[in-house]
């Protein structure tokens, strides 16, 4: 029997194919729902669109940043499969009603409502292709993942672009709408269920505040996945300034037009796109320290010479800027799922989501403010950067991170009677503890 490509071989677990085709599906569909706000913004407010946009981005990021760690407990606690399900269908018939929206409020009430759900259903997407695959399958499972978002990112605004023109503003969003029916009837047909934790729990405010304590410490206690939470903050300051600053750079310092942008910021989805298909491969090689390390320093120092260059240098320089911000982001993933045990999961990967925004809604304003004040302000980001860079290699030293024993971390009822368990570092709660057990 021929085997799969090395980036596809995810594939070849059922489960977790149906799930992937899923999210395809459910990706395709975003880019129905934000190409189809912006046109209706454009259709309601005029030249006034893009500060409706940014008023509906900003609301996006602060629902992630807020509801994400509760969205962990809750996929730890619940069953998955029946979880992602309902945030299919909600997000539905949310969608289906764009066409009737006729205020500018209204906007702003249904892109909350919808990234309500969508900090929901993320962690716990993520959560599950660990729970779901084997530890061979599961690196390749997660760059494929981040490949197909990365490369939908891309692709995804010029195909919904077509549709809306097609079949008109409005009637894109009941397109939409059966994008979240197909993915959810992929999901409950999945079979079993998928729950980590079968003990009953009764979730009180104070055992909520206890679990989402949870996620927050197992990503501040172990130091590999603190070092790679601190260089996902130097990579969004880096990609936020590529995100918000290349439309000014392209069109006015280049004096290029809106096709030329739109390569540059291909040149990026596609680099994180190869980069993604790459890294099954690389993981076997590196460590995944070293792989982190150098996406930092690739998104960095592609910012440098980018005053110095015309289009095609600059295509070059963000097509690298989007590997790094691949090895950077996916690498830090993998490393949760092989570092937390499955049953905190969704608690980490949810703390994991709200940090990782965070980090971004700080480096957007930033990006905004140096567009505006620095005449070269990708060179000056890239100096912040690198000064950033060094202060955090002195801080963690990477390479002694390199000789960390590999293991889980676990959260398991604690008798302080039992004096075997004092010698451990953990994080008291209420009723139970969080623990490091180092692999055999």
């Amino acid at each position: 029997m021929t085997r799969l490509p090395r980036w596809l071989q995810g594939l070849e677990n059922p489960i977790f194919a149906r799930l992937y085709l899923a999210q395809t599906i459910n990706l395709m569909g975003d880019a129905l729902t934000w190409l189809g706000l912006a046109l209706l913004a454009f259709e309601l407010a005029g030249e006034q669109s893009g500060t409706i946009l940014a008023g509906a981005l900003t609301l996006r990021v602060t629902a992630f940043v807020l509801l994400s760690p509760i969205a962990g407990v809750i996929a730890d606690r619940m069953d998955r499969k029946r979880l992602m399900v309902a945030n299919h269908l909600l997000r539905m018939g949310i969608v289906c009603l764009l066409p009737w929206v006729t205020q500018i409020w209204q906007i702003y009430a249904i892109v909350l409502a919808l990234n309500i759900f969508y900090a929901i259903f993320t962690p716990t997407y993520t959560a599950t292709i660990p729970l779901i695959t084997t530890e061979q399958q599961r690196p390749q499972a997660i760059a494929l993942s981040s490949a197909t978002s990365q490369l939908l990112g891309v692709l995804g605004p010029g195909i919904a672009g077509s549709i809306a023109a097609w079949v008109g503003t409005r009637q894109v969003f009941f397109l939409d709408s059966i994008t979240f029916l197909l993915a959810a009837i992929l999901i409950i047909t999945l079979p079993g269920r998928m729950v980590v934790n079968t003990q009953p729990s009764t979730q009180t405010p104070s055992r909520i505040w206890q679990d989402m304590q949870t996620g927050l410490a197992c990503l501040w206690l172990d130091p590999l996945i603190r070092y790679a939470l601190a260089l996902q903050f130097i990579a969004a300051i880096a990609g936020a300034q590529i995100l918000v600053n290349t439309v000014g750079y392209v069109q006015s310092t280049l004096q290029l037009g809106k096709t030329e942008y739109g390569w540059a910021m291909a040149a990026l989805g596609m680099g994180a796109t190869l980069a993604s298909i790459g890294l099954g491969h690389f993981r076997n090689k590196y460590h995944p320290i070293s792989l982190i390390t150098l996406g930092t320093l690739l998104i960095v120092l592609a910012l440098l010479p980018a005053h110095e260059v015309l289009l095609g240098g600059l295509l070059l320089l963000w097509g690298i800027a989007g590997i790094g911000q691949t090895l950077v982001n996916v690498t830090t993933q993998t490393v949760i799922a092989d570092r937390v045990a499955v049953e905190v999961q969704g608690r980490v990967y949810g703390a994991h989501f709200a940090l990782s925004h965070l980090w971004w809604a700080f480096a957007y304003p930033v990006a905004g403010w140096m567009g505006s004040s620095l005449s070269t302000y990708f060179f000056y980001s890239s100096l912040f950067g690198l000064a950033l860079f060094g202060v955090m290699f002195a801080i963690f030293r990477p390479h002694q991170l390199m000789q960390l024993k590999r293991g889980l971390w676990h959260e398991h009822d604690h008798d302080h009677s039992d004096p075997s368990h004092h010698h451990h570092g953990h994080l008291a709660m209420q009723h139970t503890h969080l623990h490091f057990h180092p692999a055999p």
